[in-house]
């Protein structure tokens, strides 16, 4: 068995085992814990009660995080010429067509986030091997292929992100740094949760959340008490 760090130690002896904690509550420890060099993340994790093998059961969403992850994200977007000059004025840090399209193929990915028109992912298709497995390819249902693409790389760029349930029927979000206000980390979980009630499949059965568990980069997780997330919320 693998020897715990004093540092481990010390953020074990501030949770007591097996509890579930309140939004708040779990915020609070999470800053009270031992200090690092860097800015940790801190991240949702999230157990579901659908079945990923139903293509009908599939969670996928948006959510605009009202503080931002605290990552400062770069945004590509994939257009025709007459409209990259919008896409340069709302913010975007790489902008093409075809050339872009070309750079990608050659190994030049310096980007988070994708977005694309319509009338260009015919061309974008071809990067499906290369973008997809990075979870970076444009896709309708997470609003990155769209014509308004000024408004959607504004949103991006103040905190808009994707979410998607994995082969587990788990989710993963960060959801800021540990350096934000307790109220900033607190508004940022309660969004994610709203907006993951909002993308219940009609055929899940259960609870549809079975568990939800806040950590940081450094920390163990804590489970957080359904029943008063949701008083809080």
């Amino acid at each position: 068995m693998p020897k715990l760090s004093k540092r481990r130690k010390a953020f074990l002896s501030l949770i007591e085992k097996g509890k579930e904690y309140p939004l708040k509550e779990a915020i609070l420890l999470l800053k009270q814990a031992p200090t690092v060099k860097f800015d940790q993340t801190v991240e949702v994790s999230v157990k579901l009660d659908v079945d990923p093998k139903q293509s009908d059961q599939m969670v996928r969403g948006t959510v605009s995080l009202p503080h931002g992850t605290g990552k400062k994200i770069r945004v590509a977007c994939f257009c025709k010429e007459d409209q990259q000059a919008k896409a340069k004025e709302a913010g975007a840090d790489v902008v093409g067509a075809t050339d872009l399209i070309e750079k990608v193929k050659g190994g030049t990915i310096d980007f988070d986030i994708a977005i694309a028109t319509p009338n260009m992912m015919k061309d974008v298709a071809a990067l499906g091997k290369i973008l997809g497995p990075r979870g970076l390819m444009p896709n309708p249902k997470a609003g990155t292929v769209t014509d308004d693409i000024a408004k959607t790389i504004r949103e991006v760029k103040k905190g808009r992100v994707e979410f998607k349930m994995d082969k587990q029927a788990d989710i993963h979000l960060a959801v800021g740094k540990i350096s934000f206000e307790e109220k900033a980390i607190s508004e940022n979980v309660t969004a994610f949760y709203e907006g993951l009630l909002k993308v219940r499949p009609a055929s899940a059965k259960g609870h549809y959340i079975k568990s939800i568990a806040l950590s940081s980069t450094m920390g163990p997780g804590m489970k957080l008490d359904l029943s008063t997330f949701k008083r809080e919320v």
